[in-house]
């Protein structure tokens, strides 16, 4: 399970980084989402993987006996702020395309 959510990290983390580094502007937006999608995976990950398990930890301290919810609500709360920030990015693309004509990156057409 681990090596399977390392690995679509990987992915989504390397095709995030390709995408940013493209000359256009919708695809700098989608690869900055997937680099978000990759960070909220890492840290959902962090919030111990188990699968087919209850919530609760068997056999550990009362206090340490639930898993950790802290990092789910990160991943919610990211969630919530990288969907705005995706809305105001392409507000923003759009607004570029008018005044300028082109969606590259520079404003320039190779």
């Amino acid at each position: 399970m681990e090596a399977v959510i390392a690995i679509g990290i990987g992915v989504l983390a390397g095709s995030g980084v390709w995408l940013i580094l493209r000359p256009r502007t919708f695809q700098v937006i989608i690869g900055l989402s997937l680099l978000s999608y990759a960070v909220n995976l890492f840290i959902f990950g962090m919030g111990r993987l188990r699968s087919n398990a209850a919530p609760i930890l068997d056999g550990v301290s009362a206090v340490t006996a639930y898993a950790d919810p802290v990092p789910q609500s990160l991943v919610l709360t990211a969630i919530v702020i990288g969907f705005a920030m995706t809305a105001l990015f392409l507000v923003v693309l759009l607004a570029s395309r008018g005044l300028t004509g082109t969606d590259h990156v520079d404003g320039q057409e190779r």
